[in-house]
Parts: structure tokens; C-alpha cells; sequence
């Protein structure tokens, strides 16, 4: 019989200074609500609560762990708290903003700004069952990681990584705002220590050495995520899991369908990343965004990211369509 997931916190409960409105998702490490700050201002509050180490009865506040798994729960919970404490000192629109975080009910709250609009997945998901020969332009990718890459650069100068880039954590916003969601460095500390490290992560974009629990993480890691994500962004679907391209690597066949697409310069980019050897990969953004930006292989327009999105899915998306893709994702895939 499945593990029930843990219940959510009843609305109207009080986190600090902030009102539970509704739970917005949930998923293997915790739960998203939808609050109301002290101010009247609308927050998203991320809940540490990890299926696998924890249960909550409907209508509790506090979690219930087994003692054989307590102190996994308050390793992770550490990281959490720490995570929450690193994002706080950093500001950049192309990163989450973590306004709070907060120890209570014998967990950790991350109170962060409510984000509207869609994930990349959403638009991904939409574009490809179209059925184009391009998911997005090229010019479109560019933009979108040019932006993405910005914020990124940010967080690895304050010495963090993500670890948990996905196209479900990249968050395009209805003011056309391009911003990093879902820090995964609290499910790195766990999968080393648990025995249920490929769960916690997304097949396809996990880098090959967070599958080994030797593996060295570093900007490497998080930019083989970025080449997956733009890999996605052109086919319409994520990349074979790297295991999987270990065993048959059928990266650069895929890749050559799409020259003619796409240019070499950026079909090379995605090689690069995604190389298995991570010495073989960029070894910062700045080497990446370099690349990325070369002045022979920008097409930029003066429009915005959400924008040449919306007008290259315009033509295609009937109403029903465009508005469930404006209905707010933020948390959609919390594990």
C-alpha cells in the first residue's frame, strides 16, 4: 500500500507573522502556500516537509518522524534553513526573492514573492503540441538564457548551486520576468546520506556526478542543467537520463536532426554543457554567457521573453489554452 502524503496546513494558519490562504502544490520535499503577509501582501510560503522522512495527520501542525529517521530529517532540515538564509542575501529579478524564513511546528518556512504566469515546462508542453519545426527561435532561447544565466552567475557568486534546474523551476512571469525557482541544496545533502537519491532527482537533467555519491558538484553541474533545459527547449523534450548516456549516449545523433533549425554555434553550446566529463563542460557562467552572447549570433528584438513566447504560441493556442497558461504555477514541482 503507497505512503499517503502528508496533509497540508489547514487554512487560516498562522506561520509567524502570515495566514495560510491555500496550498498551491506539493510534492516529495515539501509544500507551496499561497499566504497573506502582515501587510495584506500576497507571499508564497515553502514548507520543509519530505515525504520519505515525514507524515502529518489532516488538521496537525506538527510533522511525525520515526526516530530511525530523525536525524536524516533534521540534516535536511538544516540545509534548508541555510538555503533559505544564503537566498536572502540575494537579490536579483532573475532569482527567487526570499523575503522570511522561519522555524516553527518543528520545521522550516521559506516565505518568498508570489511569482504569476508560467513555467518553461508550460510553454514547452504547449509549443511542442503543435507540432512546429521549431519549438521556440532561436533568437527565443538566447533571450530566455541570456536572462536565466544572469541570475544564475549571481547565485554561484554568493557560493551556491541549484541544482535542481529544470524547466519546471524556470518561471517566466505575466510582467515578463525570467526567474529561478525550487533551490534543490536541501535534497543534495539528503541523497547523500539516504538511500533514495534518484527520486529527488529529474531525469534528464540531473548531471552525471550527482547520481554518484563521490561525484564533485560545482557551476559545472548546474550549466549541465542549462544545456538540458535548452536541449528541451528545441526538441520539445528532455534529454536521456544520464545514466542512460552512459550506457548509449545518443546526445549528438538528436542533436544533428536540428541542424538547419538551429545554428551550429548553438547546437555546439547544448554539447558542451551536457558533456558527461564535467571537465569537458563550461566551468563558469561567465565562459558560458560569452558564448551565448558571441555578437555574430545575436537576433535579438526589442521584445521581451514572454512576449516573442506568447506571439510564437498566439497563432496556435486557441483561448481555453492561453488562459490555463497564464494560471499561476509557481511550486508546481516542489520535488
Amino acid at each position: 500500500m503507497a505512503k499517503s502524503k502528508p496533509s497540508p496546513l489547514p487554512s487560516g494558519t498562522l506561520i509567524g507573522a502570515y495566514r495560510i490562504v491555500k496550498k498551491v502544490a506539493s510534492g516529495g520535499f515539501g509544500v507551496v502556500y499561497q499566504a497573506t503577509g502582515p501587510d495584506g501582501e500576497t507571499v508564497a510560503i515553502k514548507e520543509y516537509l519530505p515525504a520519505s522522512l515525514a507524515t502529518r495527520e489532516a488538521g496537525s501542525l506538527l510533522p511525525q518522524v520515526a526516530p530511525e529517521k530523525l536525524s536524516l530529517y533534521r540534516l535536511g532540515l538544516k540545509s534548508f534553513f541555510e538555503e533559505g538564509r544564503s537566498l536572502a542575501q540575494i537579490s536579483h529579478p532573475s532569482v527567487v526573492a526570499v523575503l522570511n524564513f522561519l522555524r516553527e511546528n518543528e520545521t522550516v518556512y521559506m516565505v518568498m514573492n508570489y511569482l504569476e504566469g508560467a513555467s518553461l515546462q508550460d510553454f514547452i508542453i504547449v509549443a511542442r503540441d503543435q507540432k512546429a519545426e521549431k519549438i521556440f527561435r532561436e533568437s527565443t532561447i538566447r533571450s530566455l538564457f541570456d536572462e536565466i544565466l544572469r541570475g544564475l552567475r549571481i547565485v554561484h557568486q554568493h557560493k551556491m548551486l541549484h541544482l535542481d534546474i529544470k524547466p519546471a523551476n524556470i518561471f517566466v512571469t505575466d510582467d515578463n520576468h525570467s526567474v529561478l525557482i525550487d533551490f534543490g541544496a536541501a535534497r543534495e545533502v539528503l541523497s547523500k546520506e539516504g538511500n533514495f537519491v534518484r527520486p529527488m532527482y529529474t531525469p534528464g537533467f540531473a548531471a552525471p556526478e550527482m547520481y554518484r555519491r563521490d561525484g564533485v558538484m560545482g557551476p559545472w553541474t548546474d550549466l549541465y542543467a542549462i544545456g538540458a533545459c535548452m536541449y528541451a527547449c528545441m526538441q520539445g523534450y528532455p534529454p536521456n537520463e544520464a545514466t542512460q548516456r552512459a550506457e548509449n549516449d545518443r546526445m549528438s545523433t538528436a542533436l544533428k536532426r536540428l541542424r538547419g533549425s538551429y545554428s551550429d554555434n548553438l547546437i555546439e553550446i547544448v554539447e558542451w554543457c551536457m558533456a558527461t566529463d564535467p571537465d569537458k563542460r563550461p566551468q563558469s557562467v561567465f565562459v558560458l554567457q560569452k558564448e551565448l552572447n558571441s555578437a555574430d549570433e545575436l537576433r535579438y528584438t526589442k521584445l521581451s521573453i514572454g512576449d516573442k513566447m506568447r506571439l510564437q504560441l498566439d497563432s496556435v493556442v486557441n483561448e481555453t489554452k492561453k488562459v490555463a497558461l497564464r494560471v499561476t504555477q509557481f511550486g508546481r514541482q516542489v520535488s
